[in-house]
């Protein structure tokens, strides 16, 4: 039997509460560093997820970026790199906790580099405006967010690095979010309300992940977690 509403929104929030954690716990045991390559704090963030709750599963493929690398969306494969001592990384991370998906990123900047820091310190703004400006709008659809998202991002002196900006989360697996399937995501071409339920009459749940580019200088950095619980 599915879950009630209040039992759904409870569990989601809780799978996004040890994702934060595991997050916290990688700073603190300092897993991101330099001269270790993305491939193997990947694995050490996976084996960390197990050790802290036993998770073993994760809804999409890890991804630990650096460099040139924070550049490339979701769907791009890098090759492998190692990270230097000056560097801009970021860890986006789907892991499943009974059976309810968290999705959650962060930016980790190491060195003293003003703008890697200026970046990573507007990824949180932004995504605070950006979920400010969804309350704000019981009718939004995907494509208004998308657009505000957008603009907030050129105001802060920064590009947008992928075609959405978030997406359905739920249960495992959730609604189908394939490329084709532009209701799924926050996009321009989402014309829908974000505030619907899906084909099972669910209240659909949306991550919000803002990915802010900087082609010059060849770095960007992530920021996701939930936006409507």
């Amino acid at each position: 039997m599915a879950d009630d509403e209040p039992t759904r929104s409870a569990r989601l929030v809780d799978a996004q509460a040890k994702a934060a954690r595991l997050f916290t716990e990688i700073e603190e045991r300092g897993l991101v560093a330099p001269g270790e390559g993305e491939r193997a704090v990947s694995d050490r963030i996976r084996d960390l997820a197990n050790e802290l709750f036993g998770t073993t599963r994760h809804w999409h493929k890890r991804i630990v970026r650096s460099g040139p690398n924070t550049l490339m969306p979701y769907r791009e494969n890098p090759p492998d790199r190692v990270i230097g001592t000056d560097d801009i990384v970021f860890a986006d991370f789907g892991p499943i906790f009974e059976e309810y998906e968290a999705d959650f990123g962060r930016t980790f900047v190491l060195g003293g580099d003003p703008v890697k820091h200026r970046l990573r310190d507007d990824l949180p703004n932004v995504f605070t405006a950006g979920r400010r400006f969804f309350e704000s709008d019981p009718e939004i659809t995907g494509a208004r967010l998308y657009a505000e998202i957008e603009r907030l991002a050129a105001a802060a002196g920064w590009e947008l690095g992928c075609w959405h900006a978030g997406h359905l989360v739920g249960e495992f697996p959730h609604e189908s979010i394939e490329g084709a399937d532009m209701e799924s995501y926050i996009t321009p071409a989402n014309d829908t309300p974000m505030r619907r339920t899906d084909t099972a009459g669910r209240r659909c749940h949306w991550i919000l992940e803002i990915h802010l580019v900087d082609g010059e200088r060849e770095f960007g950095g992530f920021y996701e977690e939930l936006l409507t619980l």
